[in-house]
């Protein structure tokens, strides 16, 4: 599959993510200490693709909050490719997103006719879940991409177990990949080795390790990163195999909530994200 459509002319990929769903309602109530409407969450997406698309090569957007109206209301830049999220998050047991399945309503035809060229399906990687379900979803996800002509990104993302024993979901961002990462999807969405929370060189090795497990290309998600750590480990994971990053919160995550949501976005997210994909065409250089 030709990934150009979502890339930089350096090949490398500077993605904004505003896909997140009941978990972004729940940055801006605490952010505001007001309950957060659905229109309000729309009107965050379609305001924040409106000011950064210009600055992304790709935006991954939800048929639930704020597909339509971004596609409706021309927020995204034409030279910025459209993801579409093809996963339905069912939340339980102290958790946004309990179980994440293929959301089979989605009209993929009217999907492309708006301009999608690609779909996302987050999976949730779990240690004490059966992998042969998790491979089976995989598979037919990409499978559906494929007879759609359409580009597949999967998201697997380390969870606790279900019967809430300890474990080490670190261990299972390498574990997913190995598991995952090698059955054809076209892009691989890793997390970011121990959440940026370690040395460059352990964020290095670790990144590594996932470009040995994952059978093609990845990406990294900023989701538990620290925001300031952010764009270094983007540079460290570019420089030991990834090809550059699929991330919301990294770079408008210190917004939500704001009074002046357009003019902060433009004053500190525009040169976070443009500063992002300088990292990501120098690192894929060297």
């Amino acid at each position: 599959m030709d990934l150009t459509s979502l890339a930089r002319p350096s090949g490398g990929f500077a993605m904004l993510a505003v896909d997140q769903r009941e978990a972004l309602r729940d940055m801006m109530t605490k952010a505001t200490g007001v309950e957060i409407s659905d229109q309000q969450m729309t009107d965050f997406k379609v305001k924040t693709s409106k000011v950064l698309t210009p600055y992304a090569s790709a935006v991954l957007i939800d048929k639930q909050f704020g597909w339509d109206a971004a596609v409706d209301n021309g927020a995204v830049s034409p030279g910025c490719g459209l993801i579409a999220a093809a996963d339905h998050f069912i939340a339980g047991e102290g958790e946004f997103v309990r179980e994440s399945v293929l959301d089979t309503s989605l009209d993929i035809t009217h999907l492309k006719a708006q301009g999608a060229k690609a779909l996302k399906l987050l999976i949730l990687w779990r240690e004490d879940r059966d992998p042969q379900e998790r491979i089976v979803q995989a598979r037919e996800f990409i499978k559906v991409c494929q007879d759609n002509d359409l580009i597949s990104i999967i998201e697997p993302v380390s969870r606790g177990r279900w019967d809430l024993q300890p474990c080490d979901t670190e261990a299972g961002v390498l574990a997913a990949a190995k598991e995952l990462g090698g059955l054809g999807a076209d892009i691989y969405k890793a997390e970011v080795p121990f959440k940026g929370a370690a040395s460059d060189s352990e964020v290095y090795e670790a990144s590594q390790k996932l470009t040995d497990a994952v059978d093609g290309t990845w990406v990294v998600l900023s989701s538990g990163v620290d925001e300031e750590r952010f764009p270094e480990v983007v540079g460290i994971a570019c420089r030991a195999g990834a090809s550059g990053f699929l991330a919301g919160r990294g770079v408008w995550g210190s917004l939500v909530g704001s009074d002046t949501l357009e003019k902060d976005l433009s004053g500190i997210s525009v040169p976070r994200l443009k500063k992002l994909g300088q990292i990501v065409d120098e690192s894929l250089q060297h």
